[in-house]
């Protein structure tokens, strides 16, 4: 017995991954759950894992390969089982792809009018098919490797390519930029070191010139997502200020029994909150199915916006309002360092029914955010601050923290949101209502 592997789709937007590592060579045992390759995607490097055990019979595509989602990849089959070359492209023709070797037969070279046809001779390099070249020159080159090659100013002609028929690949890159740093070339080192930090201060009269560059995938899955919520999504904003005094001295009660690897952090406090109001208005926590149909969720899985190189990306807790704070705490803590290490894995990034993003650790006032298709709303949480307020027509020192719903109002109205807030408010406010 044997099973496909398939380009997994991560993301409902998702069209296509870039095969950039096999992790599992072809031979290798592979248990259920062991990591077996890299993908790359435009929000992320993410690491899948097999579904099934056995062994790697055969890998049906090439590192640094962009391949459609569901695209066969690898082939695992049973401990001791021999595939023959019939039984793989059997397998392969099942799930609705084809064997490197048969692309490489399926269109032969067209004859041109005139020309003789070679029979019996070997093909020579001028016969092959034309390489992918970056834009500098002749130099073979995957597409990841010759934006590398841009970001750093590297020229590809000096790096030695380790794929196949000579082909730079990114571990090629990477190996080069070490080199230059290692071997004291001060002049190439300094240009590198340029190229990889940004500018951040210049002399008095000295003006920088005009950059262009290039966006990363992730920055241009952003803008798509972005710029089609804001222009098809109805937007309203619902704001409310909300006291954090109990809230503040409840987390730093608990954190006294933590260690400084398990201590909990405001947003952790608000997760849990918005997922309890969620379940009181399942309007919020849900999303067009199309347009006659809203698709309210079972699940409360809260997606949290990660700052990573390049852009956002959204990790998910799920089941958010089952979940002790500890474990909340805990999740995101793993899950965030995967983001930030391009390590993500499937389950990190999928899910998700509301989201939060939160600039309260930047010092931010208050802000709105855009809607994360395909769901109903997120919460723009800003900064807990000491600020002056009036109680029982005393000034006073008072804990206060601003958020805003953003809604999707073909889904939920005014007043509607405005309750959710009320809400919200109770978990806030009085938080111990969490911890029952």
């Amino acid at each position: 017995m044997a099973e496909i592997v398939t380009m997994p789709k991560l993301g409902f937007d998702m069209a296509e991954g870039t095969l950039v590592r096999w992790v599992k060579a072809e031979g290798d045992a592979v248990e259920k759950g062991e990591v077996i390759a890299e993908i790359e995607t435009d929000k992320a490097t993410v690491e899948v894992e097999s579904s099934f055990s056995g062994v790697m019979a055969r890998h049906l595509a090439e590192e640094e390969t962009a391949l459609p989602v569901n695209a066969p990849i690898a082939i695992i089959a049973e401990e001791g089982v021999e595939l023959s070359e019939e039984e793989i492209d059997s397998l392969v023709e099942s799930a609705g792809g084809d064997t490197k070797e048969k692309k490489e037969k399926k269109e032969p070279k067209e004859e041109k009018p005139g020309e003789a046809k070679a029979e019996a001779e070997p093909i020579g390099e001028e016969e092959e098919e034309e390489p992918e070249v970056s834009p500098a020159g002749g130099v073979r080159s995957s597409p990841l490797a010759r934006r590398m090659a841009e970001d750093h100013d590297v020229k590809l002609e000096k790096v030695e390519g380790s794929g196949p028929q000579g082909r730079v690949v990114k571990k090629d890159i990477q190996q080069y930029l070490e080199q230059v740093k290692g071997e004291g070339r001060e002049e190439e080192a300094k240009a590198v070191g340029e190229a990889l930090q940004p500018m951040t201060a210049f002399t008095v009269g000295e003006v920088p010139e005009d950059q262009v560059i290039e966006m990363s995938r992730l920055r241009q899955a952003i803008g798509r997502r972005m710029q089609d919520s804001n222009q098809n999504f109805p937007h309203f904003f619902v704001t409310r200020s909300y006291k954090t005094a109990a809230m503040m001295q409840l987390r730093k009660d608990l954190n006294q029994f933590l260690s400084e690897d398990e201590k909990l952090s405001v947003n952790d406090f608000i997760i849990k909150a918005v997922a309890l109001a969620l379940r009181q208005y399942p309007n919020l926590n849900a999303s067009i199915e199309d347009e006659k149909h809203i698709k309210r969720h079972g699940q409360v899985n809260i997606g949290v916006a990660v700052a990573v190189e390049g852009g956002l990306l959204t990790v998910v807790c799920e089941n958010a309002d089952q979940k002790p704070l500890r474990l909340i705490a805990w999740e995101l803590r793993e899950m965030a360092t995967r983001a930030r290490d391009g390590k993500v894995k499937n389950e990190d990034i999928q899910g998700s029914t509301f989201s939060i993003s939160n600039l309260g650790m930047f010092g931010v006032d208050d802000f709105s955010a855009i809607i994360n298709p395909p769901e109903a709303g997120i919460l723009a949480v800003s900064a807990v601050k000491n600020v002056p307020v009036v109680e029982d027509g005393e000034l006073k020192v008072g804990s206060r923290m601003n958020a805003t719903l953003s809604a999707d109002h073909r889904v939920t109205d005014g007043a509607e949101a405005a309750e959710f807030m009320q809400v919200l408010a109770k978990y806030i406010e009085e938080p111990m209502r969490m911890l029952l």
